[in-house]
């Protein structure tokens, strides 16, 4: 059985969740909150010595870190992941997208409002980049159902866990009919599971 290492808020730790999820595969769920120190003690960073979440630790025991490769590892073989060579690069796109143009301003964002106050000054201009990542997505899903081919990939699920809570960053969503109708898109998908609050 995996287990899983990380923290429920977490968007990039819900990625995984839903991954498993959506795969029918069972886990262990371990709560781990960076900021009581759990992801700082010796046996947590003999998991990721960076000591982040998520961690995915394998039925062998082999720890595999960092939400995008483990969205990769476990989409191995199935649906999630296209067989077609350009459009497994395409999906590889969008997960550099999300890790470098999304998540830094988006998930930022929405960390200082939920978890550091003290750092408010910074978000104008994490909303201004975050802005330009959801224009981006915006303008593709005005032509596309998914980010990837005619079905959802890995590139949708790391894209969804933190856009769908955009708004407790300080986002609006109401001017991005396509993206919204994206979002409720993955949440029809057979298995999905919500974030926990």
């Amino acid at each position: 059985m995996y287990q899983v290492y990380g923290m429920a808020a977490s968007g990039n730790c819900y990625k995984v969740k839903l991954m498993l999820s959506l795969l029918g595969e069972t886990f262990t769920w371990h709560e781990c909150d960076p900021r009581q120190g759990a992801t700082r003690t010796p046996a947590f960073l003999k998991l990721n010595p960076l000591g982040k979440v998520p961690v995915l630790v394998l039925p062998d025991g082999r720890p595999l870190p960092e939400s995008n490769a483990i969205l990769c590892y476990l989409a191995e073989g199935s649906r999630w992941w296209p067989s077609d060579r350009f459009a497994r690069a395409q999906v590889l796109q969008w997960l550099f997208f999300e890790q470098y143009s999304h998540e830094p301003y988006v998930a930022v964002a929405r960390a200082i409002q939920l978890f550091y106050p003290q750092r408010a000054a910074e978000l104008p201009a994490l909303i201004a980049k975050g802005e330009a990542a959801l224009q981006v997505m915006e303008q593709h899903l005005g032509r596309h159902d998914y980010l990837v081919g005619e079905t959802a990939t890995i590139a949708d699920l790391a894209l969804y866990a933190y856009t769908h809570v955009a708004e407790e960053g300080g986002f609006s969503l109401r001017n991005y009919p396509a993206l919204n109708r994206w979002l409720e898109r993955i949440t029809e998908l057979p298995g999905f599971i919500p974030m926990q609050a």
